[in-house]
């Protein structure tokens, strides 16, 4: 009967049947290279809280969350998951887990509250200190990023932001602070996170602050989506690669540490099996990916981007192309997702796809009504664990298999359930890192030089405009205790990190005992 229903269910189900056919090939640790990172990541405003503390400023965020309707249930990061305060208690949940290195991110305004114009606060740079010297006391490798996502918002009243070439001397400012006080230490700096996915979400859609668009991509009160998406993006790549130059000339050879960015990545396949959509799959990697990484790493933008924006797409002076050019030692690749991708040049679209900023391509997740993987809480993420061997490849081949870091990658439940024990049961979660782990291991066997792989969450956080409806952490966090709860996932992860299979031999071995204790490490 139990087969039966098994049965029924996949034939009910085909992405879950794809999912666990995805899962067959079982995953283990000993499949990685010798010296390879596993950890997890987090981000400042998402997990710190703390917002006014010990002389912080107000960051973009602070400021947008606090404006009634711009996150779901009106959630803010004020407290978050009070990491600022329990930072210990989270070294030892990685540690439980067996995790060799950690991702996090420095709050700019815990740093420089004002930006350049007022001071740094000592109270920061202690904080993070005692957050590296830790981490590094019980064997975990800092991975640490410089931006990710949230600015002072002086900066944004004095000169809006990332629209201004002005951030961009702000921000080298910032990170000399950050190698000066920190790069004794650090040997692996990231300088920002996702500026491509930053400008889509702030300048095209107006989802993030400062919440600018135009139709059809929204209606916000400010903004031009075809215009400043690219003026934003050329003065955040400019930034980075002022602050590498910094590095490298005056502070790598010293202390001897490494320096990338990581973009969000996405695979993309034809919607239908035509030349048409073929080559809207090469213009859809070339605008989301490659708009950040042939920059950075040829010193200029995509020959598709060039061919369709034409002059709002900025250039590059022979001096910043010496600069910008080369501008990284590895590539941070955030993945979760793969999808359709439609022309729109030769073919009638939905408003958005035809317009020259996405390369006269529709992107999405379904055909003839079927989802391309299995769906997860992000309506635009899907369960596609091939993508993962496919965007490393990509990427292996355009950029000359420089050395990689899968620096994100995660799954948030379709399942909006509030019953914790629910919750903790998430063998939907098990099962994506299991498939996208075993997809990573076949790249890496097939030659592309990937270093490491941290899961996005060590603990549910604040995710962004969704607030705390969707959950991604390896720790359920109750919202009113903030006691940390390993999901089945973290004993999953710790089990496949302690060098055993990432299958689970019996019943007793894939339950987690009821904890009297809501702090417990396993």
């Amino acid at each position: 009967m139990f087969l039966f229903l098994s049965f029924l269910l996949l034939l009910k189900n085909p992405s879950l049947a794809q999912s666990l056919n995805d899962d067959g090939q079982d995953v283990k640790r000993s499949h990685f290279p010798d010296g390879f990172f596993f950890g997890t990541s987090t981000s400042s405003y998402q997990v710190e809280g703390a917002y006014i503390d010990d002389g912080k400023g107000l960051n973009n965020w602070d400021v947008f969350s606090h404006i009634p309707g711009n996150i779901k249930n009106n959630d803010n990061g004020d407290i978050a998951d009070n990491h600022y305060y329990r930072f210990l208690e989270d070294i030892e949940l990685m540690c439980s887990l067996g995790t060799n290195a950690y991702r996090f991110s420095i709050s700019w305004t815990r740093i420089l509250p004002r930006g350049k114009f007022g001071q740094v606060n000592p109270s920061g740079i202690m904080f993070y200190n005692k957050l590296i010297d830790n981490l590094l006391e019980r064997g975990m490798e800092p991975f640490v990023t410089i931006h990710h996502h949230d600015i002072p918002q002086e900066l944004v009243d004095r000169y809006g932001g990332w629209l201004s070439p002005l951030m961009q001397e702000d921000f080298v400012y910032f990170a000399e602070i950050c190698f000066k006080s920190f790069g004794d230490r650090i040997k692996n700096w990231i300088t920002m996170n996702e500026p491509n996915l930053l400008v889509d979400m702030s300048y095209i859609r107006g989802w993030y602050p400062p919440a600018h668009c135009s139709p059809p991509f929204g209606n916000c009160s400010a903004g031009n989506s075809d215009i400043e998406p690219p003026i934003a993006m050329h003065n955040m790549i400019l930034g980075h690669a002022k602050a590498v130059k910094l590095y490298r000339e005056h502070f790598q050879l010293k202390q001897g540490g490494s320096i990338g960015i990581v973009g969000s990545t996405e695979y993309f396949e034809p919607l239908r099996d035509n030349e048409l959509d073929r080559q809207a799959v090469s213009r859809a990697l070339a605008f989301t990916n490659a708009w950040l990484f042939d920059a950075v790493v040829f010193g200029d933008y995509p020959a598709e981007m060039r061919l369709y924006l034409g002059s709002a797409l900025p250039t590059f002076s022979p001096e910043e192309t010496s600069y910008v050019k080369g501008s990284l030692d590895f590539i941070g690749m955030n993945f979760y997702t793969s999808l359709y991708a439609k022309d729109c040049i030769h073919s009638a679209c939905i408003s958005g796809g035809d317009r020259p900023i996405r390369g006269f391509v529709y992107t999405t997740g379904e055909r003839d009504g079927e989802p391309i993987g299995g769906r997860c809480g992000n309506p635009r993420f899907f369960v596609v664990p091939e993508g993962m061997e496919k965007i490393v490849n990509y990427m292996k081949e355009r950029y000359n298999n420089m050395p990689m870091f899968v620096t994100e990658n995660g799954f948030s439940s379709p399942q909006q359930n509030d019953q914790v024990q629910a919750l903790l049961q998430d063998t939907d979660r098990v099962n994506f890192h299991k498939s996208y782990l075993a997809a990573l291991a076949r790249a890496i066997r097939n030659g592309a030089d990937v270093r490491g792989y941290f899961v996005w969450s060590l603990v549910d956080n604040f995710e962004w405009i969704d607030g705390y409806s969707q959950r991604y952490g390896l720790y359920y966090v109750d919202r009113q205790t903030l006691e940390r709860v390993p999901k089945l996932s973290a004993k999953w992860y710790k089990n496949f990190l302690a060098n055993g299979s990432s299958n689970h031999n019996n019943e007793e071995d894939l339950t987690i005992r009821s904890f009297r204790n809501t702090n417990a490490i396993i």
